[in-house]
């Protein structure tokens, strides 16, 4: 039987700091993870028959290599979990916006089949699972705004402001492993403490990178700053500012330019996920 859909929400970066790149060609960051009430929504179908089939055609992207399938298919494995699923996908993050729509469809595939499956896996082992499909499924698996060090893997909670947000997508998308290959990514910020981003030292090493690649990207920025301070979520495309009231906020988003897609959302630092395993 169809269970009732289980939210995968966006996340927002509040800051991202490039320190170094490791041997293995992956860079060592510090960011800030917070998530918000904008969210793809996913439906599971058990099957008897150990199939895992993706039902929602994504636009360019291969239903196999769907980060849900792999998902799905990685904790089916790590368990010896003989059922299936179909999954269907309500699609409304934008891809390469940097909002983490497929790490968190896949964090969301992972606890919502753990428990439909009752295959049993701890927080942490889900977690362990989600890192080998990407950096940021951690995040999502835990639910939890945190402050993420490594490659983004390791994870201290936090509690900070959950104001009201503008999130723009401008009409491009941005390829992560393009801006973290580009020689002129700053690569060399000094390490900081929470406390030093609670005070106010916030700034994402993308930003200018991507300002300067992405005209789209520079114009939103450029936009949004006449109301209230822009910046760039992980790598991009997607830009965000802070407003005091949904309404604030609905009111700038109704001046936008044509053709600039926008979305008012809380900022949350508890994930709607959460809440939705906890009602099942």
């Amino acid at each position: 039987m169809i269970s009732a859909p289980w939210p995968a929400p966006a996340k927002l970066n509040l800051t991202l700091r490039v320190l170094g790149r490791r041997e293995d060609g992956y860079h060592r960051l510090q960011t800030l993870f917070q998530f918000i009430d904008f969210c793809d929504w996913l439906a599971f179908t058990p099957r008897a028959d150990g199939q895992i089939r993706l039902l929602t055609e994504i636009p360019g992207v291969a239903a196999a290599s769907h980060l849900s399938v792999r998902a799905a298919r990685r904790l089916q494995a790590a368990t010896d979990c003989t059922l299936g699923v179909d999954l269907s996908l309500d699609k409304r993050l934008p891809l390469g916006g940097g909002l983490g729509g497929g790490s968190s469809d896949a964090a969301t595939t992972l606890v919502a089949l753990n428990q439909i499956w009752g295959t049993g896996l701890s927080e942490d082992e889900l977690a362990a699972l989600g890192l080998a499909l990407g950096a940021d499924v951690p995040v999502f698996v835990r639910g939890r705004a945190a402050w993420g060090e490594g490659v983004g893997e390791h994870l201290t909670p936090v509690e900070v402001p959950e104001p009201w947000y503008l999130v723009l997508a401008p009409a491009c998308a941005v390829s992560t492993a393009a801006v973290f290959a580009d020689p002129e990514l700053t690569r060399n910020s000094p390490s900081i403490k929470i406390a030093d981003f609670l005070a106010g030292d916030d700034r994402n090493d993308c930003q200018d990178l991507v300002r300067l690649r992405y005209p789209a990207v520079a114009d939103a920025l450029d936009w949004l700053g006449t109301f209230s301070r822009g910046r760039l979520t992980g790598t991009g495309a997607c830009v965000f500012a802070a407003f005091g009231s949904a309404d604030e906020a609905q009111a700038v988003l109704h001046q936008a330019p044509a053709g600039l897609r926008g979305y008012v959302a809380k900022g949350l630092n508890r994930s709607p996920l959460l809440h939705r395993l906890a009602a099942s």
